[in-house]
């Protein structure tokens, strides 16, 4: 579904909010963070001006600036809604646009060093709130031959990132943001295997933890991975009190709910303290608890 991005108003739509609060969960890997504008093309790498700086970027940190959602590290731009909004990417930025994305950026680099590869309003969001940024485009053109030469010289100067665990670090990244936790990078342990070429499904000890949709960006859970929310994130939990026999839990039938689910979130089902199914809430928390009638959770597996 198709996110429209077209008034400053935009930047208080509850997706985006949403989205920038969360964003404090993800913690850039490497020792150089590079500063990137975004492109009207999504996800980014698919767009031109992309696939051009990924040539020099391979294997460092890359952050994409973008109102109004504020910033997006690389290995999150296939996540639902950055990869669905449309907004005007003529370069102009209003000074509202410029603070709210300039405190997610601090949030973010930490006081990392910043490559900031960058022109315009992009720009100028980085000099307002950075100090020691080094810029590398020197003629108003981020993918020229001159500002595409001094950005790989200047990651010379840097280690890339040669982690092993790289991947299963990026796929961390994304559960963070979806369950609004650092715990939750407990969802891909040491020692997971990911097939698939698009969507991807994660195994540990030959059982699936969960599937990461190439659509959505996101994660939707087996068992063994609704065993691992409720013991190590501890959220989007809903309560019942009967024995669940069908693929649908009814409003009248939950006892509890987290307060912050929302409808689409991955949730887990409880009886007793015990995991008895996985799936997907169709009502905010709040509502299950409340409501007297409607379709609460669409199951997706549940033990038997």
């Amino acid at each position: 579904m198709k996110i429209l991005c077209t008034i400053e108003a935009s930047l208080y739509r509850p997706e985006v909010r949403r989205w920038r609060d969360r964003m404090g969960h993800i913690k850039p890997q490497g020792e150089v963070v590079i500063v990137l504008p975004c492109s009207m093309r999504k996800p980014y790498s698919q767009s031109k001006s992309h696939r051009i700086f990924m040539r020099a970027t391979k294997n460092f940190q890359e952050l994409i600036l973008t109102s109004p959602f504020g910033i997006c590290p690389r290995e999150l731009e296939q996540t639902y809604p950055i990869q669905s909004y449309d907004v005007s990417t003529i370069g102009d930025w209003s000074q509202e646009e410029i603070d709210v994305t300039g405190k997610c950026l601090t949030e973010y680099v930490d006081g990392k060093q910043v490559i900031a590869h960058v022109a315009g309003g992009y720009r100028r969001v980085c000099e307002e709130y950075l100090d020691d940024a080094v810029y590398t485009c020197k003629d108003g053109r981020v993918t020229s031959h001159e500002s595409m030469e001094n950005l790989g010289n200047e990651l010379k100067k840097y280690e890339k990132i040669r982690d092993k665990n790289r991947n299963l670090k990026k796929l961390r990244s994304i559960a963070c943001y979806q369950f609004n936790t650092e715990d939750a990078s407990a969802l891909i342990p040491d020692g997971s295997r990911v097939m698939g070429r698009f969507s991807k499904r994660i195994i540990q000890d030959g059982e699936q933890i969960a599937t990461f949709h190439y659509e959505t960006g996101l994660y939707s859970l087996n068992l063994k991975g609704g065993f691992i929310v409720k013991e190590s994130i501890n959220k989007n939990l809903v309560e019942i009190d009967f024995d669940l026999k069908t693929n649908t839990i009814f409003a009248p039938g939950v006892v509890n709910a987290d307060s912050d689910i929302i409808p689409r979130d991955e949730v887990v089902i409880l009886k007793n303290d015990e995991v008895v199914a996985v799936g997907k809430a169709v009502l905010p928390g709040e509502e299950m608890k409340n409501a007297i009638k409607g379709v609460a959770v669409r199951i997706r597996h549940r033990l038997k």
